[in-house]
């Protein structure tokens, strides 16, 4: 190494200059993540599998909340009735059908998940004002129910002794789609009641995406396979 470059290494500052220029590359790294995603992955996965019509459709559960702060719609086409599609909605929820995602995540933080494979006649009783679990202490409540086409729940997860610093609502709803097929929508909806509620739901919806499209493919899967 010439002497000139040892000097300068070994001058007060130089590794401080060598530090700051790498925070700011690697600001502007997670920046221009950030903004890639803002821009592109946001909004493909707040809509996976749902078509514009789709997104603006006003569909039930909608009217809880007047004017959402953070809406995801999510759809998928399923090759059965929708009769056959709707059992397996009625029993969603931790101690009953579980929520068909991924059931090893859900246990890593201790929602004691199992997704059944098969429908169960004592867990197809549902009515407005019951309790559905997301875990053994975390529950919302239903809502709205429109027998073999829509559930709706709503409620939220407090932060340690808080309440929810949200209104949320979780719909569940089943169109038809040509041929006697379904077409399963799932909506999520969060108006906020703190400023700092979009610092939690934000992280918090792109785990959902990734667990509310496996679970969109796994009602399909086992309708589709119960035909």
């Amino acid at each position: 190494m010439p002497i000139n470059m040892r000097r300068s290494m070994t001058r007060p500052g130089f590794m401080t200059r060598v530090w700051n220029s790498s925070r700011s590359r690697g600001l502007v790294a997670i920046g221009g993540f950030a903004a890639l995603y803002v821009i592109w992955g946001r909004g493909w996965q707040l809509n996976w599998g749902s078509r514009v019509s789709e997104q603006h459709l006003l569909l039930p559960g909608d009217d809880l909340i007047d004017r959402a702060d953070l809406t995801a719609t999510r759809a998928i086409d399923i090759r059965s009735s929708p009769a056959s599609v709707w059992p397996w909605i009625a029993q969603i929820g931790q101690g009953r059908g579980g929520m068909y995602s991924y059931d090893a995540l859900e246990n890593l933080i201790g929602c004691d998940m199992h997704s059944a494979d098969r429908i169960v006649p004592a867990w197809q009783s549902i009515a407005v004002g019951d309790a559905v679990r997301l875990a053994p202490e975390v529950s919302l409540t239903v809502t709205a129910l429109e027998q073999g086409r829509a559930l709706v729940l709503s409620g939220g997860v407090p932060v340690g002794s808080l309440p929810p610093p949200y209104d949320f609502t979780w719909s569940f709803v089943i169109q038809d789609a040509p041929n006697g097929w379904a077409r399963l929508l799932v909506r999520e909806r969060y108006g906020y009641k703190r400023a700092w509620a979009c610092l939690l739901v934000e992280p918090t919806e792109i785990m959902s995406f990734i667990m509310s499209q496996r679970m969109l493919r796994g009602i399909r899967d086992r309708a589709e396979a119960s035909l």
